[in-house]
């Protein structure tokens, strides 16, 4: 039987992180903020990719087919995942660094130049 909770907290933690990038008047919290949303594409794919008594899918000493293994695609997909995060968390940064060189300010609400 499959369970629903990994699920439900995946959806609390992006929930979370959406909230706090709405009532942010911080960029550095804005970004971090979308780590966090980001950090339940974790746990989603970890629920995908759960097998009930599920071993690593190294075939070397057993017959294929012989016991039950989790999804090598679904770990290779956390792993890009974990890489793109990362790369985009310290992109997004790198901006605020330079917002904040150029404005003197990290507040949103305080960039008026940004306005279209």
């Amino acid at each position: 039987m499959m369970s629903v909770l990994p699920y439900l907290v995946a959806v609390w933690i992006f929930l979370t992180g959406c909230y706090g990038i709405v009532t942010s008047r911080n960029l550095i919290h804005a970004v971090g903020c979308l780590a966090v949303c980001q950090s339940a594409t974790y746990v989603l794919l970890l629920a995908v990719g759960y097998r009930d008594g599920g071993t690593a899918p190294v075939f070397s000493d057993v017959e294929p087919g012989s016991r039950p293994v989790v999804d090598p695609v679904v770990q290779a997909l956390a792993l890009t995942d974990v890489v793109v995060g990362a790369t985009v968390t310290a992109l997004l940064l790198a901006l605020v660094i330079q917002v904040s060189k150029r404005h003197g300010t990290v507040d949103p609400d305080e960039l008026s130049e940004l306005r279209g």
